[in-house]
């Protein structure tokens, strides 16, 4: 059968082909785009670590920024409560003077009520004598029939007063 021998030969050339397809796809594949490939490769390594390089200076930044933000923020809450506590001390101090003032007008106001109401119990005092010694010059006069003078009235009820 001469197609079974012819088998040999062409497997041989076809193999021979082949290989040196193969070998050619390798270097060139192997030596022009791998190196492509290559430098891409570490192109991109390069850009990542550039990358992560600036995040990590990007981070250190905001760290010093929040820093120094967290420092200007106690300042400023340490100022607003030392202007709260002054205004607060202030604010106590005037309402002890309020007060103090209150209290002494007050109490000069219930002096003049009480010098007023000591006058006005004395006048009723005065009057009641006088009332009291005509009722008892009327009495005496009517369970009597003796005549009393206001004066030896109110005399006499001056003393049951002071007596009594």
């Amino acid at each position: 059968m001469p197609q079974i021998s012819q088998i040999a030969a062409t497997y041989a050339s076809q193999i021979f082909w082949l290989l040196i397809t193969f070998g050619l796809l390798y270097f060139v594949v192997g030596k022009g785009m791998v190196t492509k490939i290559v430098s891409t490769v570490d192109a991109r390594e390069q850009r990542i670590a550039g990358d992560l390089a600036a995040a990590e200076a990007a981070r250190a930044q905001a760290d010093r920024v929040e820093e120094a933000w967290r420092i200007e923020m106690d300042a400023a809450r340490n100022a607003a409560m030392a202007e709260t506590a002054s205004a607060k001390a202030q604010a106590v101090q005037s309402a002890e003077q309020q007060v103090k003032a209150a209290d002494a007008d007050l109490a000069e106001r219930i002096g003049h009520h009480e010098l007023a109401i000591a006058n006005a119990k004395a006048e009723a005092l005065a009057t009641l004598e006088t009332v009291a010694a005509e009722a008892a010059r009327d009495l005496v006069a009517k369970l009597s029939g003796v005549g009393v003078t206001v004066d030896q009235a109110a005399h006499a009820v001056r003393e049951v007063r002071a007596h009594g």
